[in-house]
């Protein structure tokens, strides 16, 4: 019982925590706006959502591994300074700065507010989810 309802929250959970996670990124490029050589970063929100919901597909292999076809290779540990799909990216610079500094607020603002919406959203919709179930336990 406590699997099917843990099940059918999961996807509005984990958008509720990637949207989250993409907030405070677009909120950290706004407050930073002014610092010199500060570069704006941005998540994938498909590939972030992919990469929660399906750990393992995401990195090709069943163990997240590198896989080592020669003797020369280096060893790698997955995850250990590699941006995988999900992780935060640095944004493609649009416009220029003198300063090195690569957010554009406009791009921010609009981001921002986009994600705000749609947290509002999965917000809503997990709500309208819990309110189905607490009708069909009730029984009305």
């Amino acid at each position: 019982m406590i699997n099917k309802l843990d099940a059918a929250l999961n996807f509005h959970q984990t958008a509720l925590r990637v949207r989250n996670e993409r907030q405070e990124l677009l909120a950290s490029n706004i407050a930073n706006a002014d610092t010199p050589q500060y570069k704006a970063r941005d998540i994938d929100f498909k590939a972030a959502m992919q990469a929660a919901m399906h750990p393992a597909s995401s990195t090709g292999t069943s163990t997240g591994g590198l896989q080592k076809t020669d003797s020369g290779h280096m060893q790698g540990q997955p995850n250990q300074g590699y941006a995988g799909p999900g992780d935060p990216l640095f944004r493609t610079v649009t416009q220029a700065s003198v300063d090195g500094n690569t957010v554009d607020m406009d791009a921010e603002r609009n981001a921002y507010v986009d994600n705000g919406i749609r947290y509002e959203a999965s917000l809503t919709m997990i709500t309208g989810q819990i309110k189905k179930m607490l009708t069909a336990i009730n029984g009305q």
